[in-house]
């Protein structure tokens, strides 16, 4: 069970600087701008809940809210801030690398920002990747196309290489924008400065295209990439709907969760059947894929699946590989869909028209529509307003419409997934021809 101690986020010290704010405010109510330490925001949500603690309210688990303080840790005058973007690409990215930016240097006056290139790489001098200066004139309209301008990679680099470049360098803050891969990398950054008693703040924005970290809410890039993936399953249905006997198969990207699968499902709903890595399910028997196929497209005609890369593993072979971040390389479900779905209308004697689609980098390149450009921007800015008031080894999030700090340890602790008996595979359910037990 979680505890109020689980969230608690780690400081720097006592924070001795009045924020530059203050003039920013002037003459509103800057008691209502700024964030009170004591408003927390709790972490149960309902009255079952919370009806079941005993202890007093004041230890009931709860976040420390994000945004601006009126007393920060740092001084404006001398600090240098650096950013790095690390693992694959994300819609929102460079949104996020402008908006820390620009917050640094047109609300706090800091004016040393530096990005370092190609991820955890450009902090280890002997890669050869030198950093950038990042300033208002070279971010301000690289929100408008995808990527990232400092480039990213995956991996792990020696912390102890990278907290030595970070005192060379004299970095007070170091701003990751990542996924769970990267916040664990953060993480290790942080003990070895806290073993050298260094007062060097580590403040992470997390990135997951999969929506896969818990506690924090929707991570930016989610909306937009489950937006063009609805795209290519509308694209997948009119294919198979204009062929005879046409079988439409996407594929999305979900190694550990099947949120994009899902809400791409939801969002136009031409999808018949959703395959997701936390719902197995069967190739053949009464209620398995291939039966439930052949009839939905005798029925109708036609049919859309859209698969998550990382369903099915059941039925693949374990590749016994690892990719760059120390994930398992998964086994071919795609390939193996397509063989089977072909063998059987090939041993029914039964026409067949199959359409592949694999829209997964497409999606990752696309620059963030413009719900997610303000999200970008808003997590980008209550990061800044951390990273100032000194928090360390922590991460920006939204619960229930509030920005909050969780600690890293925390959203590395397991990974967020669609509960099989949840509300939202429920609707998927509702949504498509998919029998409730495909297993």
């Amino acid at each position: 069970m979680t505890t109020l101690a689980d969230l608690q986020v780690a400081t720097l010290g006592p924070c001795q600087y009045d924020s530059p704010l203050s003039s920013y405010v002037a003459g509103r109510q800057t008691n209502e701008y700024y964030v009170s330490e004591t408003d927390r925001v709790l972490y149960d949500d309902t009255v079952d809940l919370l009806s079941g603690r005993t202890d007093p309210i004041d230890q009931w688990p709860s976040f420390e809210t994000g945004g601006p303080r009126a007393r920060i840790f740092h001084d404006p005058a001398t600090m240098h801030v650096g950013v790095v973007t690390c693992g694959g690409l994300c819609p929102g990215l460079n949104d996020v690398i402008r908006a820390v930016t620009l917050e640094l240097y047109t609300h706090y006056g800091v004016t040393q920002v530096t990005g370092f290139r190609n991820g955890y790489a450009g902090l280890v001098p002997d890669l050869g990747f030198e950093p950038v200066t990042l300033t208002p004139q070279l971010v301000g309209a690289i929100n408008e196309r995808g990527g990232t301008i400092l480039g990213s990679s995956r991996g792990a680099q020696d912390p102890v290489v990278i907290v030595d470049r970070l005192v060379e360098l004299e970095i007070d803050a170091l701003i990751v924008i990542g996924g769970d891969g990267s916040m664990h990398g953060a993480h290790k950054i942080v003990q070895e400065i806290s073993r050298r008693g260094l007062p060097i703040g580590v403040v992470g924005i997390p990135k997951t295209i999969d929506n896969d970290i818990p506690h924090i809410g929707q991570s930016f890039g989610f909306a937009t990439a489950f937006g063009e993936a609805a795209k290519a399953i509308a694209a997948a249905h009119i294919e198979a709907e204009s062929a005879e006997n046409g079988v439409g198969l996407v594929k999305l990207m979900g190694r550990h969760a099947g949120f994009i699968a899902c809400y791409a499902a939801l969002a136009n709903h031409d999808a018949d059947f959703v395959l997701i890595p936390e719902v197995p399910f069967a190739l053949d028997g009464e209620n398995g894929l291939l039966r439930s196929l052949a009839r939905r497209v005798t029925n109708h005609g036609s049919a859309v699946i859209v698969l998550a890369e990382g369903a099915g593993q059941e039925h693949t072979v374990e590749t016994g590989k690892s990719d760059a971040s120390g994930n398992s390389r998964l086994g071919d479900i795609a390939t193996i869909l397509r063989d089977a779905i072909e063998k059987d209308f090939r041993d029914r004697g039964v026409p067949l028209t199959l359409k592949f689609l694999d829209p997964g980098y497409g999606i990752r390149a696309v620059a963030a529509d413009a719900s997610d450009s303000v999200y970008c921007a808003r997590l980008a800015q209550i990061a800044v307003h951390a990273a100032m008031s000194g928090r360390t080894d922590m991460v920006v999030g939204r619960r229930r419409h509030r920005f909050v700090h969780v600690p890293i340890p925390l959203v590395i602790s397991r990974r967020h997934s669609v509960a099989p008996d949840g509300d939202l595979w429920l609707s998927v359910l509702e949504s498509t021809a998919q029998p409730l037990d495909m297993s």
